[in-house]
């Protein structure tokens, strides 16, 4: 008894499957790495500011949060302001760029600490922002 095939393979789709695979293995890969682009750690609440621009290259960033005590984080580190301080005067580097992400509710004074600690040690300061959406 000769027994047939009730259904034909397509042979044509075969090359199809590596070709599937290796694009579904970039859309994961880009989904994946796109939450890490801008920097992990400390997850703070800009302010809106209806004029952004983009980001200096190759900026330090320095993080504020607000409440319930003011905290400085530079590098992944919890610093307090001298340490901070003494950590960018041992910085090196022709790119001297440094961008404040501080929280919407942080003290001002505390802002102008920072900022002024780096504008002493020759640091371009950048302050981020959200964009506003208008209607």
């Amino acid at each position: 008894m000769k027994l047939t095939r009730t259904v034909r393979f397509n042979l044509a789709l075969f090359p199809m499957a590596p070709t599937v695979n290796v694009l579904f293995l970039v859309f994961m890969l880009f989904a994946m790495s796109s939450r890490f682009v801008l920097q992990p750690g400390v997850a703070v609440n800009l302010p809106l500011s209806s004029f952004t621009l983009a980001p200096p290259s190759q900026a330090q960033i320095v993080s504020i949060t607000a409440a319930p005590a003011p905290a400085v984080f530079f590098r992944g580190r919890k610093l307090t302001i001298e340490e901070f301080s003494a950590q960018i005067a041992t910085e090196g580097g022709a790119q001297r760029s440094l961008i404040v992400k501080a929280d919407r509710s942080t003290p001002f004074e505390l802002v102008m600490k920072i900022t002024d600690e780096a504008l002493l040690r020759g640091y371009a300061v950048t302050f981020a922002a959200t964009p506003e959406r208008r209607p």
